[in-house]
């Protein structure tokens, strides 16, 4: 499909879909893409555009684009979410279709999608293991380990039913999706979109689409480690509970179990295996690293909650109710007395004064759990502290607020 002729223009009140296609020089297959998608719109009978989000091509995408009837809209920052992003600003139609265009994806094949978008879905993603992988379409390193791992991942962190995570193909709602106000200028903003409309509770859906090997000569611009890497850190960041809390309640039960265990002497497992003090230490070790985890996620958790970063829910309403710097620093203080106190009554009776002396096994525990106490209690007091850097701008805006409200109110009375 190399021969296009360029498609009716249709005014601007008229369009009901935006086939929207970032570039960065695919001089060699975007006039094919162009011609499918417009093929697709004639056939189908849909009102709608071509808008190629150009992202500085240096070789001629704009005129090949512009000549065959897309309009072309210029995105100075670099990034394949930044093009997006770009794109989807200046869309027309009321639903937006975006895929790559390099010729991998089948703009002649879009009915699932313009179906189930005007059946009311807002996100309508493309499942490229339902539809088919041509040989050599994907590498097998993304194929069998990169999208199924972050495909599981999303799936278990954000309870989104898709089985393709990162499928270039997929179409949505542009009223809904610009309201998102979606921000990651990489690769990773496919994850962006897809765990942000969950998280504002939109109606996601999936349809069979195919991949075939691209039409370009030269490599693709995805970087299989650096964007794994941003896909991966996105999805973390946007899960406090997963990259904070289960790991650190982990360490806290495994290290409380083992030290209780052994805080009255050593334990034997097998005939030829028991755990002492070196053990001992190291479940120490785990609880405080254990805390300090559960204090990231509480405090990235209420961070989120406060300024609006992640929707609430009741874990997070009781976190805002009730934890405050002035709450953490008072547990952080009993925390410290509690270590002191047994930090000082193993040094009391190592130098055998009035408390009489003990066996030698229990000192080096007592002093270590002490420490533990100690230790922690540092932890937290600071984290109280950064709890209170983070509420000062959400204050000093709340605070503003009101006073611009209670201006109104005065202005109104008057």
């Amino acid at each position: 499909m190399n021969a296009v002729t360029p498609i009716r223009a249709v005014s601007e009140d008229q369009i009901e879909l935006t086939i929207l296609m970032p570039c960065l020089n695919e001089a060699e297959t975007l006039a094919t893409c162009i011609g499918k998608a417009q093929h697709f719109l004639q056939q189908a009978g849909v009102s709608g555009e071509v808008l190629i989000a150009d992202n500085g091509s240096a070789d001629g995408s704009q005129l090949i684009a512009t000549s065959l009837g897309a309009r072309v809209v210029p995105v100075q920052a670099r990034g394949y979410g930044a093009a997006l992003q770009g794109g989807i600003a200046a869309a027309r139609g009321r639903f937006i279709i975006m895929g790559d265009a390099d010729d991998s994806y089948d703009f002649c094949a879009l009915d699932a999608f313009v179906s189930r978008l005007r059946d009311g879905a807002d996100l309508v993603m493309g499942n490229r293991f339902q539809g088919g992988i041509e040989a050599g379409a994907m590498p097998v390193l993304h194929r069998y380990l990169g999208n199924p791992v972050l495909s599981f991942l999303g799936r278990l962190f954000f309870r989104i039913k898709a089985g393709d995570f990162h499928c270039g193909l997929r179409g949505f709602n542009a009223e809904r999706i610009r309201e998102l106000d979606l921000k990651t200028a990489g690769m990773e903003f496919a994850s962006e979109m897809v765990v942000r409309s969950a998280l504002a509770g939109l109606r996601i859906e999936e349809v069979p689409t195919t991949l075939k090997p691209d039409g370009r000569s030269r490599p693709p611009h995805l970087k299989t480690w650096r964007d794994g890497w941003r896909h991966l850190k996105f999805l973390l960041m946007y899960n406090p509970r997963w990259l904070f809390f289960i790991p650190g309640m982990s360490l806290c039960a495994l290290g409380l179990l083992l030290s209780t265990l052994l805080f009255f002497g050593p334990l034997q497992v097998v005939d030829n295996l028991s755990l002492d003090l070196n053990t001992f230490v190291a479940a120490c070790f785990m609880i405080v690293a254990g805390v300090q985890l559960t204090t990231f996620g509480v405090l990235s958790r209420y961070y989120a909650d406060i300024t609006g970063i992640l929707p609430g829910n009741a874990r997070s309403d009781w976190l805002t109710r009730h934890i405050s710097t002035d709450r953490l620093a008072l547990g952080a203080g009993v925390c410290l007395l509690a270590g002191l106190s047994f930090f000082g009554y193993a040094t009391l009776s190592w130098a055998s004064l009035s408390f009489g002396p003990l066996n030698d096994p229990e000192i080096p525990r007592i002093v270590v759990f002490g420490l533990t106490l100690i230790v922690i209690a540092m932890q937290v007091f600071f984290s109280a502290f950064l709890l209170g850097v983070l509420e000062i701008p959400v204050m000093r805006r709340k605070s503003g607020e009101t006073l611009v409200a209670e201006a109104a109110a005065r202005a109104q009375v008057s």
